[in-house]
């Protein structure tokens, strides 16, 4: 597309095109702004290219796998032969080719002028690529993350690995060591076991997932050591190097070796060195300080996405964006639920939750304001077809609303919808327990916890 001449001024320009920023330029032309969307590398950011979308291929991979070597308990033959490593990639590029392909259609439909190159921002409503100037009534900071790194640990890319290097063994690694115990590291750490890797999780906490409600970890921690998944936590790392046959990592009671380390401590904001804080934008710890609008201290400068001081999930990049986009054209959306957000690590089995854990609600209400209830997955007919364990764990004030939904099994990831409803509608329990859920679904689940904490439990025990 032909670029906007350098004097004029747009709607908005948008730096970054991952979840946050095109979702902001797709709503915003939407809206009949004018829009520039710059962006160095692929639209569609971390998520599309190297990280909820390829993970979750080779997640689904990872569970073909195991269908393979559990194929007898359902009285069906199979083998398991083992993992085409380079077929496992070329499948989940192929999915991220036809998302991307899509998506660069979209944009280009909208008549979204598309920037290419590194941008910094060097005005508070300009932002320079190449030399070219890019200036807008409203600028959006969409700048993502990237693996975030530990000083000491050397990342080369061939045994020490951060998650975009991880998408890409080939050939598979017989061992591995995790350094991080949240969705990042859960995930692979439970892919690859799935791929027959034998794979130790060293995390420096007292719990994997630590965000959410306790009983979920646990019972995540006590799934992977039954699938073989050495899991260290309360475990600090003292050093990790390569060596000629692989790593090394030592920790305070041991020191273990494997072929490959990934480190997966989280997502770092990409901020430094963009102009931000030249330009009054304040920063605190690399992130980008806004109000709950979004909105920097700077008139017209706003923020979404993972450089923004909270979740760092695509979801919720997206839905800041389109909130943003609204408020430029003047619209009055609601503000975004941060506690509303639906969360979902896609292990094996999964863990999912919407709104509260049982310990901040306590330390809310207190502990007579609040109560609590766990629905055994045991009790419902399609967890037990599936092979699945697990429970739905329901926080509730007393006499008020659910507070928060608690999810642990396989598959469980595809209930947070309704969850995310009965969080966000503030429902009581006696709101849900007349709702009609179809047999047999793993959703009867959350209609069961729900008849259970209004006093009406049918397959459970009061």
């Amino acid at each position: 597309m032909a670029q906007p001449p350098v004097d004029s001024d747009v709607d908005v320009v948008i730096l970054g095109a991952g979840s946050g920023g095109y979702a902001c330029a797709l709503r915003a032309a939407q809206l009949g702004l004018s829009v520039v969307l710059v962006e160095q590398d692929k639209l569609g950011g971390t998520c599309l290219h190297v990280g909820c979308i390829p993970t979750k291929a080779l997640l689904h991979a990872a569970e073909l796998a195991d269908g393979a070597r559990e194929s007898e308990q359902f009285g069906v033959r199979a083998t398991f032969e083992g993992v085409d490593a380079d077929r496992v990639v070329a499948y989940a590029d192929g999915v991220v080719g036809r998302l991307h392909k899509g998506l660069t259609g979209l944009i280009g439909s909208r008549g979204i002028t598309v920037v290419s190159g590194a941008g910094t921002l060097t005005g508070p409503h300009e932002v320079t690529v190449d030399g070219t100037a890019y200036r807008g009534r409203n600028v959006v900071l969409a700048t993502g993350s990237e693996p975030r790194l530990l000083p000491g640990i050397e990342v080369d890319g061939t045994r020490i690995l951060t998650s975009d290097h991880a998408l890409r063994l080939d050939p598979l690694p017989s061992s591995a060591i995790v350094l991080g115990g949240g969705v990042i590291g859960c995930e692979f750490a439970s892919l690859w076991r799935s791929f027959g890797i034998e794979v130790t999780v060293v995390e420096a906490l007292p719990r994997l997932v630590p965000p959410e409600d306790a009983a979920s970890s646990a019972a995540l921690q006590r799934a992977f050591r039954k699938r073989g998944i050495d899991v260290r936590t309360g475990a600090t790392v003292e050093s990790a190097k390569a060596t000629d046959t692989g790593v090394e990592v030592v920790t305070g009671d041991a020191t273990l070796t494997a072929d490959v380390l990934l480190v997966a401590v989280g997502r770092a904001p990409r901020t430094e060195g963009l102009g931000y804080a030249e330009q009054g934008v304040t920063l605190e710890r690399g992130f980008v300080v806004v109000d709950e609008r979004c909105a920097t201290g700077v008139d017209g400068v706003w923020a979404v996405g993972d450089i923004v001081p909270g979740l760092q999930l695509a979801h919720r990049g997206f839905q800041q964006g389109i909130y943003v986009a609204e408020q430029i054209a003047g619209l009055v959306p609601r503000p975004i639920d941060e506690r509303g957000i639906p969360r979902v690590t896609y292990s094996r089995p999964e863990v999912a939750s919407v709104g509260i854990t049982e310990e901040q609600a306590v330390a809310e209400h207190g502990a007579d304001g609040v109560r609590t209830l766990t629905y055994d997955l045991a009790g419902n007919g399609r967890s037990q077809i599936l092979k699945t364990q697990g429970f739905v764990k329901l926080v509730r004030k007393v006499d008020g609303p659910v507070l928060g939904i608690h999810l642990v099994g396989d598959r469980v990831g595809e209930l947070i919808g309704e969850a995310q409803l009965i969080y966000g509608w503030e429902a009581h329990p006696e709101d849900v327990a007349p709702l009609v859920h179809a047999h047999p679904t793993q959703n009867e689940a959350l209609g069961e916890a729900h008849l259970a904490l209004a006093g009406k439990p049918l397959h459970t025990h009061d």
